[in-house]
């Protein structure tokens, strides 16, 4: 029987704090929690402002990760953060992707490329432009809270068309220590092992975790082992002046088990016609946080980080699509497998400057900030790897070919932003928001390539400091009015800006040709609602969306002679256009004020999307990767230690390329066909301490999929995991 190992991170602390005072006037206060935003059964917005960001205007969203009931060993997107209205979840992680990717208002899901990923923070994918995809992510056993903004995100945060999402961690609260530890075990070999320690001692505050999880798969060939860790200290210097060091780390080994033609997929998704391909991607970051209060109404903060990682695959590689059988030769071994590597390097430093001032004894507030950012990365792909089964990377360099590798390039970008806003208080009830981001972005490319092409007598085409300098202007407004107490109408309007990334420059891992005249796409994104609760009953935010999307990068069939490759291209101009709504109920303890039956509430996460190329070869066609409908409608109980959540989802069909293909033969574009799916989770605390979960993902076991991919870890179509059980036991200490 296989080994499991038992991880525990240990911090050992004292808190001693002490006051003068009289101790026969000492009494006992209930316990009070301080938060920057509102919230109803654990989803809500943030204030006006928070820190150094201002929110008012802008659409936003907080979910409060240990209120919900959800399988938060496997990270289950669709349960943790399925009731943000809109939210479009490509579910990879247990197919060869190491985290799932999500997107909005339907835009592109696959490795949240779309989105500003950021944890406490700052960012944590490996290039926030060259190369933004997301290989890492916290454990939700601890995460605190996470924080969603849409595309108002370009001024404060970047200028992703996806908006922004910040997985805020735990820290050490304030005892002197406190330890947590979290067992879970499930269906497909799933056990996840989590400890966390943290606490306060005098002027120091400190928190960590390990985790460890192995999963032996849903599908042939997809077993996975990750460690993750962090580790962060803050000291306080003065009353207000704060510093803090963390470190993020991973590591993990993903068996990844390829992509399945249509119908291969009919027949059993749970097979696998690839038994040789590996992944590995250890991700370091290392960042410093300074925060300093000048005075009550001004403050300023300063974080930097730096991300040392890499991606290293060996598989045997997409030639001849996933309906070709990775097969013995007459030589009795297997082909030669193909190795690639990716190294990341970069840093990232933020300052942020927030002044609270008065006009006509109003108050208003001035956010500026700047962001500067250096990326490299060295991209080697096309090396002829081993013949054997294992994870190895070793590399052969073939009699014929000119270079170790097929391709070995060399990119860096180095970007400064600067950023200003300003909320305005018109009266008592109106504020609007102006403001400015200015990006300015250098890019430098150095190397060889394949040359797919075929456009000259060499095999290789190469680049000698090229350069690209692009800078742009987003300009922004936003608008608040206070409607009654606690609800507001919002209206929003930003520009957004997806300059080309590496990896649709040079083609890494897919089948794909790149278009040697792409351009840089933009934005505009409008968005108005109206959000709020009514007393302790009623939680809403119901409002449209439209984004003007220029110059959309995506994959399309192209005809060469007799045969048919994908051709990465400018695909056109598109609107999406929608409505988002969220609604949860408190029936019990809330409408019908009596708690003698526990707490019941419903909720419904709601999503209209349509989104049409309205110029370009594709005009009229839908957009790729955006359902019409996503809808999610859920059901918490709780009554008195026992709680327990039911959450139905439906997401609709949609196509995944612009062309929309119906049905190609080997599966690397075509129709995602619509889903239904039904989660239950839930939670009985025996005290304080110990708690007991049990549930089940798929209740019903849909077989289906949310991607299709020319390149890892397909090609082809990339199943998602059918039926799982789980259960597990925590306890605090």
């Amino acid at each position: 029987m296989k080994k499991r190992y038992f991880l525990i991170l240990f911090f050992t602390g004292v808190s001693v704090c002490k006051s003068q005072i009289n101790i026969d006037s000492v009494q006992t206060l209930k316990e009070v929690s301080i938060t920057t935003y509102k919230t109803m059964n654990g989803i809500g917005h943030m204030k006006d402002n928070d820190g150094q960001i201002i929110y008012a205007g802008k659409k936003n969203e907080v979910l409060v990760i240990d209120s919900l009931d959800a399988n938060k060993a496997i990270n289950n997107t669709r349960q943790i953060i399925g009731r943000i209205p809109g939210l479009n979840i490509a579910e990879t992680e247990t197919g060869g992707f190491t985290a799932n990717g999500i997107a909005f208002r339907g835009l592109n899901p696959v490795q949240s490329i779309e989105v500003n990923t950021r944890q406490n923070g700052y960012n944590i994918s490996a290039d926030s432009y060259g190369y933004n995809e997301s290989y890492y992510l916290p454990p939700m056993e601890a995460v605190k809270d996470m924080t969603f903004v849409r595309g108002a995100a370009s001024l404060a945060f970047g200028p992703q068309v996806g908006g922004m999402v910040n997985y805020q961690l735990k820290d050490g609260g304030p005892k002197p220590l406190e330890i947590t530890t979290s067992q879970t075990i499930g269906t497909n070999g799933l056990f996840n092992s989590f400890i966390s320690a943290g606490g306060t001692y005098k002027k120091v505050q400190y928190y960590g975790f390990l985790q460890f999880r192995e999963f032996a798969g849903w599908r042939v060939n997809s077993q996975s082992q990750q460690y993750s860790g962090f580790a962060s200290v803050k000291y306080e210097v003065t009353k207000k002046l704060k510093i803090g060091l963390e470190y993020t780390c991973l590591r993990n080994t993903v068996h990844m088990p390829g992509g399945l033609t249509d119908s291969l997929f009919k027949q059993n998704p749970q097979q696998s016609t690839r038994a040789r391909n590996w992944l590995q991607s250890p991700w370091n970051i290392l960042a410093a946080t300074l925060n300093y209060k000048i005075n009550d109404k001004t403050s300023f903060s300063l974080k930097s980080a730096f991300n040392y990682s890499e991606r290293d695959l060996v598989w045997k590689n997409e030639d001849g699509g996933p309906e070709e059988k990775d097969t013995i030769t007459p030589s009795l071994t297997y082909t030669p497998r193909e190795v690639e590597h990716e190294y990341f390097r970069s840093i990232t430093n933020e300052f942020r400057f927030l002044s609270n001032y008065t006009i006509k004894e109003r108050k208003q507030t001035l956010a500026f900030g700047v962001r500067y950012s250096y990326s490299f990365l060295e991209r080697q792909h096309g090396g002829n790897g081993t013949t054997g089964s294992d994870l190895d990377y070793t590399v052969t360099q073939l009699p014929w070919a000119l270079h170790l590798w097929g391709g070995d390039m060399k990119f860096n970008n180095t970007n400064i932003a600067p950023f200003i806003e300003n909320t305005f208080k018109i009266g008592d009830r109106i504020s609007v928001t102006p403001g400015l981001r200015y990006e300015f972005l250098k890019s430098v490319a150095n190397g060889y390539d394949e040359n797919v092409a075929n456009d000259s007598n060499s095999p290789y085409v190469y680049a000698n400091n090229e350069r690209r300098t692009r800078s742009f202007l987003l300009p922004g407004v936003g608008l608040q009015i206070k409607a009654f107490k606690n609800t507001n109408i919002y209206a929003n309007y930003s520009q957004s800006y997806r300059p080309i990334t590496y990896d649709q420059l040079t083609p890494f891992g897919t089948l794909a040709k790149i278009d040697p005249n792409l351009k840089d796409a933009s934005a505009d994104n409008v968005d108005m609602g109206y959000r709020g609760n009514i007393s302790t009953i009623l939680n809403f935010d119901a409002g449209l969306f439209y984004i003007n999307y220029k110059n959309r990068v995506g994959l399309v069939n192209r005809q060469n002679d007799s045969t048919s490759y994908p051709l990465i291209t400018n695909t056109g101009n598109s609107e999406n256009k929608g409505i988002e709504t969220y609604i949860e109920l408190n029936i019990l303890n809330g409408l019908l004020p009596t708690s003698k039956f526990g707490k019941l509430s419903i909720y419904n996460s709601y999503a209209y999307i349509n989104a049409r190329y309205y110029s370009g070869p594709y005009a009229g066609n839908w957009v790729e990767y955006a359902p019409k409908n996503i809808e999610r409608v859920g059901l918490n109980y709780k009554l008195k230690n026992f709680s327990i959540n039911i959450q139905y989802s439906k997401t609709s069909m949609s196509f995944s390329d612009a062309a929309n293909t119906v049905y190609a033969a080997d599966a690397l574009v075509g129709i995602i066909p619509s889903y239904q799916l039904v989660d239950v989770s839930s939670t009985y605390k025996v005290n304080q301490k110990y708690q007991f979960k049990l549930g089940i993902n798929n209740l019903m076991n849909e077989k289906y999929f949310t991607m299709r991919t020319t390149e890892y870890p397909g090609p082809g179509i990339i199943p998602s995991i059918g039926r799982m059980i789980y259960a597990g036991i925590s306890a605090t200490f």
